[in-house]
């Protein structure tokens, strides 16, 4: 039992000292995509640590799917994951609570998949009755242009994906400010940006105490926003696209005083109009490397015992 509490135990401490320690940095507002990635790394490595102490403490329980999942190793590696009679009661409650936290999560996450696509349907359907399709019109056409008194934007994904503007942002947004707004959608669609999202509201809503799954959801949603603004500023420029986004935010009050949903536009506005201060490519390199090696580590602790009997 040895091997389960303690991968549970790095996984807790994942959970807990990581986003702590992102909270408290700087570095992730001026570079978002590596943010993503280690946001990634560190929740892949909390759910590699539950899988994985699931997997022995099931071993430990029932013979026979020990016999399955040691049958290729050497006796001394079996002998070294033998845990005793002692621990079997724990070992038994340990791998049927986190397997139904895997059942649980997987349930979340299709039907988080399974909401998005009919709410993608509905403004599918919408979108048909509000801009039908002219005789001759591509129904392939990835543009599609909204009548509309209000100023926005939106990429609409799915097998036929569409980026959708408004009549009102066109009047408003002058000269390569469409293009850079239109880029910034682009940018969300390229990343593949809503299975971020979809995977992160699915950990949040089916564990809404565990903190580290609620604040992955949070950052996941500003740190995606703040990653297109720079794909759409390294085309068109930071200043383009924050007069950009100021157009397109103006009459929804946001730059008011009082509190609004959109409250992370104005920093976002500020942040690209402050002066770039990127990492140094060694040094993102280096960061991506160093986060690719957290999910890394549940592995090595599983596998201590079975490298100690070989050695």
């Amino acid at each position: 039992m040895m091997v389960p509490a303690a991968l549970l135990l790095l996984g807790a401490l994942a959970a807990v000292v990581a986003p702590r320690l992102l909270a408290r940095a700087d570095w992730p507002d001026r570079e978002p995509v590596l943010a993503l990635w280690v946001w990634q790394c560190v929740v892949a490595a909390v759910l590699l640590c539950c899988a994985l102490s699931m997997t022995l403490s099931a071993a430990a329980s029932w013979q026979a799917l020990h016999g399955h999942l040691f049958a290729p190793a050497p006796r001394s590696v079996v002998r070294a994951y033998a845990t005793g009679t002692a621990a079997g009661p724990w070992a038994a409650a340990t791998a049927v609570a986190l397997a139904c936290g895997g059942v649980w999560t997987a349930a979340m996450l299709v039907r988080e998949v399974a909401g998005a696509r009919s709410r993608r349907r509905l403004r599918r359907a919408e979108l048909l009755v509000r801009a039908p399709q002219l005789p001759g019109e591509d129904p392939a056409g990835r543009l599609v242009v909204l009548e509309g008194e209000r100023c926005d934007a939106w990429w609409l994904s799915g097998t036929a994906p569409r980026l959708v503007i408004t009549t009102a942002a066109l009047r408003r947004l002058k000269g390569r400010q469409v293009d850079a707004l239109v880029a910034h959608e682009e940018g969300h669609a390229q990343a593949r940006h809503d299975w971020l999202l979809h995977c992160s509201a699915a950990l949040a809503d089916g564990f809404p105490r565990v903190p580290v799954f609620a604040a992955f959801r949070d950052e996941m949603h500003r740190l995606v926003e703040l990653a297109a603004d720079d794909m759409a500023s390294r085309r068109f420029g930071r200043l383009t696209t924050a007069l950009a986004l100021v157009e397109v935010n103006e009459d929804r009050g946001v730059f008011g005083p009082g509190p609004t949903p959109q409250a992370h536009v104005p920093r976002r506005v500020d942040r690209l109009l402050a002066p770039p201060d990127r990492f140094t490519a060694g040094r993102r390199l280096r960061l991506m490397a160093a986060a690719a090696l957290v999910p890394a580590v549940p592995v090595l602790v599983a596998f201590v015992p079975g490298l100690r009997a070989l050695g």
